[in-house]
């Protein structure tokens, strides 16, 4: 019964960081997002779903796979649209000194 814990909590991971990564886009949860979907590639095994391609006899593309690329789709397009803005905003307390100088 346990057996398929771990593989749901990484696609929750998965769909929680894409979808913070559209409603905020920014470069840290772009990243967040990256992670997320490279952890879901090595942690679906028991509902990774039907083989799509085929590598080698052991090794292929499932239908559970494709939440990645999207994921990875979406983490690249928030990094091209968010441009040079930094990985966090400062707080406001910086922000305050820095509009005193």
């Amino acid at each position: 019964m346990a057996l398929p814990f771990y593989p749901l909590a990484f696609m929750n991971l998965l769909v929680a960081a894409t979808t913070l990564c559209l409603a905020r886009p920014s470069r840290l949860s772009a990243a967040v997002t990256v992670v997320a979907a490279v952890l879901w590639v090595f942690g679906n095994g028991p509902i990774e779903g039907k083989v799509l391609w085929e590598f080698d006899h052991t090794h292929g593309l499932t239908v559970s796979d494709l939440l990645s690329v999207a994921a990875l789709a979406i983490a690249v397009w928030t990094f091209s649209t968010t441009g040079g803005r930094p990985l966090v905003r400062p707080s406001r307390r910086h922000r305050k000194l820095d509009r005193r100088e």
